[in-house]
């Protein structure tokens, strides 16, 4: 099995790193998705956060958190105090894994296998931004940049230790709030959510200082 290892650009940039991941065939995802969708946001962005998968709408408009997930990760970021537009998005895996149900394109968790094929453009993307921050949204994201024992459930809302970044941490994924039914719970959810994000505008802000 290739992996993304044999399309990497020669030239070390996030210009060049995009173009060539239109063109990655590392994973057999790349046959039923739309396009790569590559990280979006400034090449000196202090905060890097990194989901699992894009969804439909990211694999439809070719961009990260565009989708409802996306609108309610842009209402955290607001409540935490983050502008959205000096975040860098991106995600574990570049290309949508989906299965038919009618009509609609229903979103699949990536398999090891694919995440470990699909990894160097997220390492590639670590090492060109050189984020202070990283926050992993999702047990995908998670395991992937910090290893099989971390669990989102019990290690949120604390910083770890990661050579990746000076300040890492886990949270949930934005799609898990919207799943939520109960209001209430759902705007508990979102909260306690909001409060991991602060953890790290807290922590860079200090950092800045």
């Amino acid at each position: 099995m290739t992996s993304a290892a044999d399309f990497l650009p020669e030239r070390r940039s996030l210009d060049a790193a995009r173009r060539a991941a239109a063109g990655c065939q590392g994973c057999p995802l790349w046959q039923n998705a739309t396009q790569t969708v590559f990280g979006r946001g400034p090449r000196a962005a202090r905060l890097m956060l990194v989901g699992d998968v894009p969804g439909d709408r990211e694999d439809r408009e070719g961009a990260p958190f565009v989708g409802p997930a996306g609108r309610l990760l842009d209402r955290a970021l607001a409540a935490a105090g983050i502008d959205r537009r000096a975040v860098y998005l991106t995600n574990v895996v570049k290309h949508f894994k989906w299965e038919p149900r009618g009509k609609r394109r229903i979103h699949r968790t990536p398999s090891s296998r694919e995440v470990a094929a699909c990894l160097p453009w997220l390492e590639l993307e670590i090492e060109l931004v050189r984020p202070a921050g990283i926050a992993c949204l999702g047990a995908v994201a998670a395991k992937a940049l910090l290893g099989p024992t971390v669990r989102v459930t019990r290690d949120r809302g604390r910083l770890l230790e990661s050579p990746l970044a000076p300040h890492v941490t886990a949270t949930v994924h934005p799609s898990a709030l919207i799943r939520i039914r109960d209001p209430a719970e759902r705007d508990a959810a979102l909260a306690r959510f909001v409060a991991d994000l602060e953890l790290l505008r807290g922590v860079l802000q200090r950092g800045a200082a």
